[in-house]
């Protein structure tokens, strides 16, 4: 059984920063891609950034320039340097991993940017 758990969320102030972590653990051989959504209230689940296990990277228009996704395969963990945050950057946080060729979801943590 895979599970990822999310970290490092919380609550910050308009033009601050916050470092969210993902750890994967259990059994498996491989993880390919892992990625940032968020979910704010009212609104679909969207794409943050992907991180491939060859380290190429892609963002969101949203959050290029202000967002960094780094990953640490021997830590099995992906990192969401968030720096600039804005209030509309409020949301639930989730990590998804492709792990031996089937996605994974964390639980989700909450981001809130106060204005």
């Amino acid at each position: 059984q895979v599970q990822l758990v999310e970290s490092g969320g919380g609550l910050v102030q308009a033009g601050g920063s916050l470092r969210l972590s993902c750890v994967a653990s259990g059994s498996f051989s491989k993880i390919n891609n892992m990625a940032w959504y968020r979910q704010a209230p009212g609104k679909q689940r969207d794409l943050v950034a992907i991180i491939s296990s060859g380290g190429n990277t892609m963002y969101a228009d949203s959050v290029k320039g202000r967002f960094t996704i780094s990953a640490d395969s021997a830590k099995n963990t992906v990192y969401l340097q968030m720096n600039s945050l804005k209030p509309e950057d409020t949301a639930v946080y989730y990590c998804v991993g492709n792990v031996d060729y089937r996605d994974y979801w964390g639980q989700g943590i909450q981001v809130t940017v106060s204005s």
